[in-house]
């Protein structure tokens, strides 16, 4: 069995955990389970009203890490304001691939299925399943994007609804 790489994070930090997005470290505390002590990162998801212990030598095997950098946000906007590129697959294989999208935790494939998804008032309506994905990957980009920024989610909403608006009024 491979030891996995210990992630150093400390309590009051912000990571992202690939399926539920954006929580902080409120402690790492020792804790026994099954005859074993485990060194566990408490993981608050504030808005989920949620808590996640993950045990620390299992970080990065799940794939959490620390928040982006404001140049990989940077990016993320930039794919926000490039072409939708929906593939004509079926419905049910492209919404898997949103849902993995989402749930890989990386900032440019979920602004990338935002960017997918998105509609202006003009174009027809989304089906529910639609709206869901769409919905899901918009609050984890808005809440991962607020974070880097400081913690203000109205001012990173309106970014990136600016950064949409602008983008569908340009291919007008």
């Amino acid at each position: 069995m491979s030891k996995s790489k210990k992630l150093d994070f400390r309590a009051n930090e912000y990571v992202v955990y690939p399926a539920h997005g954006v929580g902080q470290v409120v402690s790492i505390e020792k804790q026994e389970v099954a005859g074993f002590e485990l060194e566990l990162f408490v993981i608050s998801f504030e808005k989920d009203k949620m808590t996640l212990r993950v045990p620390t030598n299992k970080a990065t095997e799940v794939g959490m890490r620390g928040l982006s950098s404001p140049d990989v946000v940077a990016q993320a906007m930039k794919t926000l304001r490039g072409k939708a590129k929906v593939k004509r697959a079926m419905w049910s294989r492209r919404a898997q691939e949103y849902e993995q999208k989402i749930n890989s935790g990386d900032l440019i494939a979920i602004a990338e299925v935002v960017r997918d998804l998105h509609r202006s008032d003009d174009q027809r309506e989304q089906s529910y399943s639609e709206r869901q994905l769409y919905e899901a990957a918009l609050e984890r980009l808005t809440r991962e994007v607020s974070a880097v920024a400081g913690g203000d989610e109205l001012a990173a909403a309106k970014q990136i609804d600016d950064v949409l608006v602008s983008r569908a009024a340009a291919a007008a």
